[in-house]
């Protein structure tokens, strides 16, 4: 057997396998004789079937499966000796008068190469790094929501600008039917506040969604749409009124206070929204890490810059899934795959650089963090290590789930890469301009 390669240009090449009568004869004949042993054939006992008969009926199809193990074992072992970092798989090259009747045989494979370039994390870059704030509008409104939350509940007859509503919002069309509580006072224009007072519980009040709220992204939370769909979205929804209740506040006492954060540990109310900013800004901290992970990885894309061979992937699109594609339906999946293959590509080579390997240490550690985070959830704050052992051993016997904590593992590596590498602007922002940045608005 003979194996060359032919450099098209940096990204493409073609293999070509020769193999000869020696490399499969024995293993053909050795089949063959496995099945004479063991066929059955009327007018010939088992076993003394001639094997002139044997080779007639089966001798074409035996050679052909084992022709084609040796090309896929030797194709593979070329590729790993020879380091082709390929993308996709060898395709063959279709020969229209192949001879199956030859001793000897040339199989030619084209190869998509993965391109050669480097990453610059050191480059200046235009991703801001957001520092979110609790300011004092939202923690005002926080203290409030929770006096209401905690507060009395008093049913009432009539709608007023100041009750509560327990209600639905629905749309035949457009599949919304979401049970949900409102206040007025979430509404953008006094004219629909008007629409709700003095109705009772059973009548159905109906709304445009165009420019219902300050913010169009609150749709999204009421009305249970898409964020792609919310962006001027003008229909018709209807609001049915199930429960109209007025609220007696909570008082700010160290009654509600500990039952908020256990016994002693808040006293005030400045203490209460010291409470409130510690634990939201820890929250926006991980949103700000997950935008700043994300606006690195469309720059690095934007900024990275290499060919792919586009024309062998869409060849190779076409054949890959269970029913092949035309050439068209290709050149589409090709579109929308690119973006991802790019930051693959960009992504296999800052881990090597940077030797972000993840090791099955790495793996048992952050597995056992969050298996401790979740049995404090449900009051198991002290669990010994044989349980949380136990635990692990059995959550990374699930390769699905270990694949899935190994590409968390593998997000925070490059979140931290990114912070000590990139040099970008910080940027100190309230919730309300972090969610306008987030949406482009």
């Amino acid at each position: 057997m003979n194996i060359t390669k032919e450099q098209i240009d940096a990204l493409n090449a073609v293999v070509k396998v020769a193999v000869t009568k020696e490399d499969y004869a024995d293993k053909v004949k050795n089949v063959l004789a496995d099945y004479r042993k063991n066929a059955n054939i009327p007018g010939f006992r088992k076993g003394a079937v001639p094997m002139s008969l044997i080779e007639k009926q089966y001798g074409k199809a035996v050679l052909l499966d084992e022709v084609n193990k040796i090309l896929q074992s030797s194709l593979n072992d070329y590729l790993v000796e020879e380091k082709l970092d390929i993308l996709g798989n060898p395709l063959p090259k279709v020969t229209e008068d192949f001879d199956w009747n030859k001793d000897d045989f040339t199989f030619e494979f084209e190869l998509g190469l993965a391109p050669e370039f480097t990453v610059d994390l050191s480059a200046k870059s235009k991703v801001a790094k957001f520092d979110i704030e609790a300011d004092d509008k939202m923690l005002e409104e926080q203290v409030d929501r929770i006096q209401k939350q905690y507060g009395k509940m008093i049913s009432e007859d009539k709608v007023t600008e100041d009750t509560t509503l327990r209600g639905t919002f629905s749309n035949e069309e457009k599949g919304i039917n979401n049970a949900t509580n409102i206040t007025l006072d979430i509404f953008k224009d006094k004219k629909v506040v008007k629409q709700f007072v003095g109705k009772k519980v059973g009548d159905v009040v109906e709304l445009s969604t165009k420019g219902l709220f300050e913010d169009d992204h609150k749709l999204m939370d009421y009305l249970k749409v898409n964020h792609d769909d919310v962006h001027g979205l003008d229909i018709i929804v209807k609001f049915t009124i199930e429960e109209i209740n007025s609220v007696e506040k909570a008082e700010l006492n160290q009654e509600l206070f500990d039952k908020l954060f256990g016994e002693g540990t808040v006293s005030s109310l400045e203490e209460l929204k010291g409470k409130i900013k510690e634990d939201a800004e820890v929250q926006f901290a991980q949103q700000a890490d997950q935008k700043f992970l994300n606006d690195v990885i469309e720059s690095l894309i934007e900024n990275t810059s290499f060919d792919l061979p586009s024309e062998f992937l869409k060849k190779w699109i076409q054949t890959v899934g269970e029913t092949p594609l035309t050439k068209e339906q290709a050149e589409e999946e090709y579109a929308k795959s690119e973006k991802g293959l790019r930051y693959q590509l960009i992504e296999n080579k800052i881990i090597a650089d940077n030797d972000l390997q993840i090791q099955f240490e790495d793996l048992k550690a952050h597995t056992s963090e969050l298996i401790k985070k979740q049995m404090a959830q449900f009051g198991q704050s002290n669990p010994t290590d044989e349980e949380v052992e136990g635990i692990v051993a059995r959550v990374l016997s699930n390769q699905e789930e270990t694949k899935r904590l190994s590409e968390q593992i593998m997000s925070e590596k490059m979140l931290a890469l990114f912070k000590e590498k990139i040099n970008v602007k910080a940027k100190k922002v309230n919730y309300q301009e972090f969610v306008k940045e987030m949406y482009g608005e």
